[in-house]
C-alpha cells in the first residue's frame, strides 16, 4: 500500500463522515479532524517505536511501562474520582494483563519474541484500560444515583466496602459485557483486528483463528481480574462519602 493510496483512501473516508454528520446537523468537525491527524502521527511514530525495538528487545520493558502509565491516567480520568484513586488502577492494570501474559506464556501457546509479545501485551492492557475506566465509572456513578441504598447498609453497620458491593458486582458485569459480547461475536459478526492482520500478513485462515482465540480469550481473563481488583480497591473510597455523579 503506496502512502499517497492511503492518504487518499483516509481523505475519502473523514469527507464522507463528515458529510453525514453535517448533513445530520452533528457539529464535531474539529474533533474527528484533530482525531484522524493525532492518530496518524502517534501510529507513524510508534511504528518508528516499535521497529526499533523489534530489533532491541531490551528496550520491550521501559515501552511497556511508559504505556501501563499512559493506561493508568487514562482509566483514572475515565473513572472520575481524581488522582487519589490511581494506584488502584495502576494495580489492576499490572495485575490484569500481568497474569494472563504470563499464562500464555507459560503455556507455550505464545511466542517468546519480542515481535509476538509487544504487540499481544499491548492489546491486553488496552483492552483492560478500557474495562477498568468502565467499571470504576459505573460504580462511581451507580453510588452516587443510588446512595440512599448505600446509607441504608451503613445505617445498618455495614462498612463502605460492603454497603457498595451489589454496585460493585453489577459494574464489573456490565464492564465485561462488551469482552463477552466481542468474543461470542467473532466470526459471526465481527472479524477481529489479529485475525485480519494475520490474513493480511499472508498466514493461514487457521493459524490466524488460533491466535485470534488466544487474544480473545487472554483480554477477558485480564479485564477480569483487572475490573474486580478495581472495584475492590475503590469500593472503600466510593463507600465512604457520596460522590458527584462523573460527567464522563
Amino acid at each position: 500500500m503506496s502512502v499517497l493510496r492511503l492518504g487518499l483512501a483516509v481523505i475519502l473516508l473523514l469527507a464522507l463522515s463528515l458529510t453525514v454528520l453535517g448533513w445530520a446537523g452533528v457539529r464535531i468537525t474539529r474533533q474527528a479532524v484533530t482525531a484522524v491527524v493525532r492518530a496518524a502521527v502517534q501510529l507513524s511514530i510508534v511504528a518508528l517505536v516499535i521497529a526499533w525495538i523489534f530489533t532491541h528487545p531490551v528496550a520491550m520493558a521501559p515501552y511497556l511501562a511508559v504505556m501501563l502509565v499512559a493506561a493508568t491516567l487514562t482509566a483514572t480520568r475515565r473513572i472520575g474520582l481524581g488522582r487519589r484513586t490511581a494506584p488502584a488502577v495502576a494495580t489492576a492494570l499490572v495485575v490484569g494483563p500481568g497474569l494472563a501474559v504470563a499464562l500464555a506464556l507459560a503455556s507455550g501457546a505464545l511466542a517468546t519474541t519480542s515481535q509476538v509479545v509487544l504487540p499481544f501485551t499491548a492489546q491486553v492492557i488496552g483492552g483492560s484500560m478500557i474495562a477498568c475506566g468502565l467499571a470504576g465509572g459505573r460504580l462511581h456513578d451507580d453510588a452516587a444515583d443510588q446512595w440512599g441504598q448505600v446509607e441504608g447498609w451503613l445505617a445498618l453497620g455495614g462498612t463502605p466496602r460492603q454497603a457498595v458491593a451489589d454496585l460493585g458486582r453489577r459494574a464489573v458485569a456490565r464492564a465485561l459485557t462488551p469482552s463477552i459480547d466481542q468474543t461470542r461475536s467473532a466470526g459471526l459478526v465481527t472479524l477481529p483486528g489479529a485475525f485480519v492482520g494475520m490474513l493480511l500478513g499472508g498466514a493461514s485462515p487457521w493459524q490466524a483463528a488460533q491466535l485470534q482465540l488466544l487474544v480473545l480469550v487472554a483480554l477477558f481473563a485480564a479485564q477480569a481480574v483487572a475490573t474486580v481488583i478495581t472495584v475492590q480497591l475503590l469500593a472503600p473510597l466510593v463507600g465512604r462519602r457520596q460522590p458527584v455523579t462523573s460527567g464522563a
